[in-house]
């Protein structure tokens, strides 16, 4: 049965909002208290995917090839904003999860494969951000043997403590850490004049070659990942935000975007500030010999400050990525309890499988000889396959009049969105070819899917649009989709059909070759 936000209070962080509560709220004051109550979800999903592979990511961009890439990162805040703002109005206004939504609007097949996939990438996600932590922790003399372990109880300990503001309460803290950006950035005497430049004008410091076109495409997939999609329409849910609500749960988004984006735009300055001077575009190892640079070239607080913000942002990720994995396990049945405000002894099996996947994930941290390279290599793969086909997952569940009523995309959204999938799915699919093939004319590849994709978009867009029917009409704030057993099946259009059957050959070519890669990489 669908949770009814209407009869359920909001208890935030930092406020609550009673049940009957009405939303009428006039002043900056209750606004701005409003606005508190309900911030989390799209700060923490946006935080939280500054994880391990992120920041990693962002060092490699600055060590590499200095503050010449800083302009890729302001344009990722409409992407985040546009994807995360679709799945966070589907979380308010259906009050069910991402996964179970596929499965009861697309199709039990749909949602099979969907939820199964993302546990998968998931779990790979877990590992790296274990890695993360013992990286970081190795810094400051701590075995990963102790490290692993303790990071794994703590984030148990801090999700099931049944209270959801308490765990958002636990978040916020790690939240506020990033603050250690400010100082790492004023010891490493990074350029204002530089960063400006690097953020305004497009550059790539050597020249476009198919390494810096393959990390570029890495700063975009780190920043925009297949989970994010799956844990805010959840969390929403969880915390019982409805669409009376949903400007301020956008703002919550529109704020954790540039957070994020502020961030990642420090960590690439400092490493372009410290190391890029004393190496060429090959110079990155990973993220501790970085933290090991900049205490050697910076000093020892900068490596210091470093190796915290690593740790941080991979105890966020382990946290995120996990509790997304238990919300796509909870959407396979009705019957499984799910949701922080749940004590354990009544969420079993939800707790049980985020206690299970850390487990599991610190394990193979921990296993002498594990394919480790590989690991990180298939997270790689399988977030360019993924991020695609979740995209369009998205996209048509936005526009299912059955479920979201007065909310589905308007026209000119559609339109943004259809640009945006159509952008990431080039992106992805070179960032994957690349990945299976490592001798894969990049730029060639990269040039040649853009065309193809911008001549159909400019074909089938304003076809695409101009038979689209307008929103339908209504009171917004009191529209909630019926249960879902009361609404009827979407009517099967053609371009739905060849757009799920498209985007299915592409999943099943695509995770073949994979495969097969992934065990020729194994059995080296």
């Amino acid at each position: 049965m669908e949770p009814d936000p209407k009869t359920s209070a909001i208890r935030g962080a930092f406020g609550t909002i009673a049940a009957h509560d009405t939303g009428d709220r006039r002043g900056l004051r209750a606004r701005l208290l409003t606005l508190l109550a309900i911030i989390g979800p799209g700060l923490i999903v946006m935080v939280g995917d500054n994880d391990a592979g992120g920041v990693s990511t962002y060092a490699q961009a600055g060590q590499n090839f200095g503050y010449s890439l800083l302009w890729t990162l302001p344009l990722l805040i409409p992407v985040l904003i546009v994807n995360q703002e679709m799945v966070a109005r589907l979380g308010a206004v259906t009050g069910v999860g991402h996964g179970r939504l596929i499965r009861e609007r697309i199709s039990r097949r749909w949602g099979l494969v969907s939820i199964s996939s993302i546990l998968l990438l998931n779990f790979l996600i877990i590992i790296t951000e274990f890695i993360g932590i013992s990286l970081s922790m190795s810094y400051f003399g701590v075995s990963p043997t102790i490290s692993v372990p303790v990071a794994g109880v703590t984030l148990f300990a801090v999700t099931a403590t049944g209270s959801f503001r308490r765990w958002e309460r636990f978040m916020m803290l790690f939240v506020a850490t990033n603050v250690l950006v400010f100082p790492l950035l004023i010891h490493a005497h990074a350029s204002m004049g530089a960063i400006a430049h690097g953020l305004v004008v497009p550059g790539i410091r050597g020249g476009a070659t198919s390494a810096s076109v393959l990390l570029i495409i890495s700063i975009i997939g780190t920043t925009v990942a297949p989970w994010q999609l799956f844990f805010q329409e959840s969390n929403i849910v969880d915390k019982k935000i409805s669409p009376r609500w949903l400007n301020y749960e956008r703002a919550d988004t529109i704020i954790g975007s540039v957070i994020v984006v502020a961030v990642a735009t420090i960590l690439v300055a400092t490493t372009a500030a410290g190391l890029a001077p004393h190496g060429g575009v090959n110079s990155y190892v990973n993220a501790l010999s970085v933290a090991r640079g900049l205490q050697h070239f910076v000093g020892p607080d900068a490596g210091a400050f470093f190796a915290l913000i690593l740790l941080n942002a991979s105890v966020v990720g382990a946290a995120t990525v996990t509790l997304a994995s238990s919300y796509a396990l909870g959407d396979l049945s009705v019957r499984f309890a799910q949701g922080l405000d749940h004590p354990l002894r009544e969420a079993k099996s939800f707790y049980g499988a985020f206690a299970g996947l850390l487990v599991l994930a610190g394990a193979v941290t921990l296993l002498p000889g594990a394919p480790l390279g590989v690991i990180v290599l298939a997270v790689q793969a399988l977030s360019g396959l993924m991020l695609p086909s979740t995209s369009i997952m998205v996209l048509v569940l936005a526009n299912d009049r059955g479920a979201l009523g007065p909310w589905v995309n308007a026209r000119w959204l559609n339109a943004v969105a259809v640009i945006i999938v159509a952008a990431l799915t080039v992106l992805s699919v070179v960032m994957m070819i690349s990945t299976l093939f490592s001798g894969a004319p990049v730029v060639t590849l990269l040039v040649v899917l853009s065309a193809v994709a911008a001549l159909a978009l400019v074909i089938g867009l304003p076809i695409a649009l101009r038979r689209a029917p307008p929103r339908p009409e209504g009171d917004r704030l009191e529209w909630r989709m019926p249960r879902l057993a009361l609404l009827e099946a979407p009517p099967m259009t053609r371009a739905r059909r060849w757009l799920l059957r498209a985007n299915g050959i592409y999943l099943a070519a695509a995770g073949i070759l994979l495969l097969v890669r992934v065990i020729q990489l194994a059995s080296t």
